[in-house]
């Protein structure tokens, strides 16, 4: 096989907006694609006209609480960073790039596309900053890459990580933060204490879980693997309890649960202290630094919740940037169209979850 020697990584992530005047064309963008509205044009335009109309002004508040815009970007640009530092560490015989590549705001993939086509590599990693696999948000940027791509004329041999939900990097990374966290409120709270530690991942609507997207099992695979790791360092004792719940439920739809506010509720009654994980978020953004550390923190405290911690994102967490460069080295020059998942041991979920990449018969 023949070396990759430039290699342009695209990393994938779900963008926000970068101003107030944003914020409702962000929700537009959201709300038009068909991964999450599964309904037809004209029908799903309109949807998206509405619903954006009568979401902005409750978004805007959000942001305006950020400083008016969503950091989801500059978060993102140090990770880009960051991993581009660790390849050329890891890998110093190739020149790399490393390129974002936002779903509903700037940098669109067309764009990042241009800049990928000035680069002109022989080899094009797609690395989404989703750790756990959904139709909604990897399976959504994928496609839209590729139309992008066709339409700038990338024709380098591509290959994609479509999830790495309990790789060593990501679990090792999550394990230090959260011991770290348990330390701190054992100290504060004493030894009886109970703990319930949230593991709260974005939500879905059952209708999508339901059409075999196999986002809520890698969920559940990534806590079974830190909480794995938690075990081996004996950060887990009997008075901690693991709980995976879902946020971010909006609309009349039934959503996967339990929810992450109603276990808060639960904590506050049993007279839990809570840590609360973002467990499916690497990257600080208006749902951890609004509803986890605003709303959820303003919630524990009506609840009677003796103490309320928030495990920050991964962000540039050194342990989770070197697990990235290694899924980069290890995956690139694979072949043009290859997808591979990078759960521990190779396993993979796709002939147990008909929207999965690797199910049988899913084109990669």
């Amino acid at each position: 096989m023949e070396k990759v020697n430039r290699v342009a990584v695209i990393l994938f992530n779900l963008g926000g907006p970068d101003s107030l005047d944003a914020v409702k064309p962000f929700l537009f963008n959201l709300f038009r694609d068909p991964a999450i509205i599964a309904v037809p044009n004209p029908i799903r335009w309109m949807l998206a006209k509405l619903i954006s109309h009568r979401r902005a002004p409750i978004a805007r508040e959000i942001y305006r609480e950020l400083g008016g815009a969503s950091p989801i970007l500059k978060e993102t640009e140090s990770q880009a960073e960051s991993l581009r530092k660790s390849l050329e560490a890891r890998d110093p015989e190739r020149t790399w790039a490393v390129e974002i590549a936002m779903r509903y705001w700037h940098p669109f993939a067309a764009e990042t596309a241009a800049r990928v086509k000035d680069f002109g590599p022989d080899g094009i990693l797609l690395l989404p900053l989703y750790p756990q696999y959904s139709t909604t948000t990897t399976g959504s940027s994928v496609k839209d890459w590729r139309r992008a791509a066709a339409a700038a004329g990338l024709d380098a041999a591509t290959d994609t990580i479509c999830c790495y939900p309990d790789h060593r990097g990501f679990a090792a990374a999550q394990v230090g933060l959260i011991a770290g966290a348990i330390a701190e409120v054992r100290e504060s709270e004493g030894g009886d204490r109970l703990i319930r530690l949230l593991m709260s991942a974005h939500g879905l609507p059952k209708r999508v879980i339901a059409r075999g997207d196999p986002y809520q099992w890698q969920v559940e695979q990534s806590v079974a693997a830190i909480r794995r790791g938690l075990e081996a360092r004996g950060a887990l004792d009997s008075r901690i309890e693991p709980v995976v719940c879902y946020q971010s439920r909006v609309g009349p739809l039934e959503w996967i649960g339990p929810a992450t506010d109603d276990e808060i509720r639960r904590a506050g009654g049993d007279g839990a202290a809570v840590i609360v994980v973002p467990v499916a978020f690497v990257s600080e953004h208006s749902e951890t630094l609004v509803e986890l550390d605003i709303e959820y923190a303003a919630l524990a405290g009506e609840c009677g919740v003796p103490r309320y911690t928030r495990v920050a994102a991964l962000g540039c967490d050194e342990g989770f940037i070197a697990g990235l460069a290694d899924l980069a080295v290890e995956t690139i020059g694979g072949g043009s169209g290859r997808t591979i998942s990078a759960m521990a041991d190779k396993v993979t979920c796709g002939s147990r979850f008909p929207a999965c990449p690797l199910c049988p018969g899913n084109a990669p």
